[in-house]
């Protein structure tokens, strides 16, 4: 399903947009060295409940997970990347931590993520910074590329050739998406591929775009949780994710605090 929201529609989804930027903003201030994985995903239970929102993860049991995946925010360190399931772990310094986290408000949904590194970067500094930058500019080059009479493949192609240039492989099995009254719909955004090709966007249609990489594989490995996904090598890891409007003459971000 492809959904293009009206303008009433498209000012609900800039309410639930903020509304996760703004979120993540606080679980990222809040996360310092010592802070438990679960107490992060209780805080973020909160927030939503405060804002009278709804969780889009909780209940979400799609194919590729073991069950409905039970938290409200994903937390992915280090070498994971992917649906980190929050579990009991105590940040440490030097951890490359990314948040994502999707929630519906008033029947609109918005999906963000942000990779940073807490406390002291320590000795892998360089490595997490550069991975972390790279997803940056990988989903600027996404957001820029988008506009009305764009095609998907040439925000992938955008997206792919800030991660190819940076020398990571790329994985293909999980990219971008569609989202609007769900937080899953069509089209799928690849991390890579050729321009001209795909979908046409309409304004309207709003995108979660999201670049991420681990160091040296494109190959990932299942937890025993079902759920969080892990770099094949023990690499490092990062993700970085915004949700978009394509509007009439470009794109807006959703999936900033105000």
């Amino acid at each position: 399903m492809i959904e293009i929201l009206n303008p009433t529609e498209l000012a609900r989804a800039r309410e639930t947009g903020a509304l996760v930027g703004g979120f993540l903003r606080t679980l990222r201030d809040r996360a310092t060295v010592g802070t438990n994985l679960l107490d992060i995903d209780r805080w973020t239970r909160d927030l939503i409940a405060d804002a009278g929102a709804q969780s889009c993860y909780v209940d979400y049991a799609p194919s590729f997970g073991r069950g409905p995946f039970g938290h409200y925010v994903c937390t992915a360190v280090n070498d994971a990347v992917l649906h980190g399931r929050p579990y009991d772990y105590t940040l440490a310094d030097g951890d490359l931590l990314t948040l994502d986290l999707a929630v519906s408000l008033d029947g609109i949904a918005a999906d963000s993520a942000v990779s940073f590194v807490v406390g002291d970067p320590g000795p892998e500094a360089a490595e997490s910074h550069a991975l972390i930058e790279a997803t940056e500019r990988a989903l600027a080059a996404g957001i820029a590329a988008a506009g009305p009479g764009a095609r998907i493949g040439d925000l992938s192609h955008a997206i792919g050739s800030v991660l190819g240039a940076a020398g990571y492989p790329i994985n293909t099995e999980f990219g971008g998406h569609g989202i609007g009254s769900t937080m899953h719909q069509d089209p799928h955004v690849s991390n890579t591929g050729r321009p001209g090709r795909g979908y046409r966007l309409r304004p309207g249609l709003l995108l979660a775009l999201e670049p991420w990489v681990m160091t040296d594989t494109d190959e990932l490995v299942v937890d025993a949780d079902g759920w969080t996904l892990r770099s094949a090598t023990g690499c490092r890891t990062a993700h970085s994710e915004h949700t978009i409007a394509v509007t009439d003459d470009g794109a807006e971000i959703l999936t900033l605090p105000r």
